[in-house]
C-alpha cells in the first residue's frame, strides 16, 4: 500500500502513452502547473461532463499557466474518439496497467448496482511547477469541480 498522498508531497511520477502513442512523463511537464485528473471511462455521461467542463474552462486554465491532462484504462483509439467527438484540447492518457491510477490511490473497489469491482474512482491533482501536489480532490463531484480546480490554480 503506497503512502497516502499530501498536499506539499512529491506527486508520483508517470510516464504513459497518449491518444497518438507518444509518452507523457511528469517530468517533461516542469515548469508547469498540470491538472491530473483520472476518470472512470472515455464518452459515459459523468466523464463527458467532467471532460467538457475542463476544455470550456480552457482559456482561465491556460491563464493560470496549467495544462489538463486526463487518464483513464481507455486505449488509444478509444481516445481518440472521444477527443473527437467532443473536440477536446488536452492529452489523453491510457493507464492499461492501472500502475499510476495505483500510485495516485485511486484504483479503488467500487460498487454500482450491488456488484463489486475495481476501477477509478473520479479524482484530481493539481501538480505545482515544482512536481508537489498542489491540491488533491478525490470522490470528485462533477458539478462545480471546475471551478475547485481554477480556484487551486490560482492559488
Amino acid at each position: 500500500m503506497a503512502k497516502e498522498l499530501a498536499v506539499g508531497m512529491k506527486a508520483p511520477a508517470f510516464s504513459l502513452p497518449d491518444q497518438d502513442g507518444k509518452t507523457v512523463a511528469l517530468k517533461s511537464l516542469k515548469d508547469t502547473q498540470v491538472v491530473l485528473y483520472f476518470y472512470p471511462k472515455d464518452d459515459t455521461s459523468g466523464c463527458t461532463k467532467e471532460s467538457c467542463g475542463f476544455r470550456d474552462a480552457m482559456a482561465s486554465i491556460k491563464k493560470a499557466g496549467a495544462v489538463v491532462i486526463g487518464v483513464s484504462f481507455d486505449g488509444q483509439t478509444s481516445h481518440q474518439k472521444f477527443i473527437a467527438k467532443y473536440d477536446l484540447p488536452f492529452t489523453l492518457l491510457s493507464d492499461l496497467e492501472k500502475a499510476v491510477a495505483t500510485a495516485y490511490d485511486v484504483y479503488k473497489e467500487k460498487s454500482m448496482y450491488g456488484r463489486k469491482y475495481m476501477g477509478i474512482e473520479r479524482s484530481t491533482f493539481v501538480i505545482d511547477t515544482e512536481g508537489k501536489l498542489k491540491a488533491i480532490f478525490r470522490k470528485v463531484k462533477v458539478d462545480g469541480h471546475v471551478d475547485e480546480v481554477l480556484a487551486a490554480l490560482r492559488a
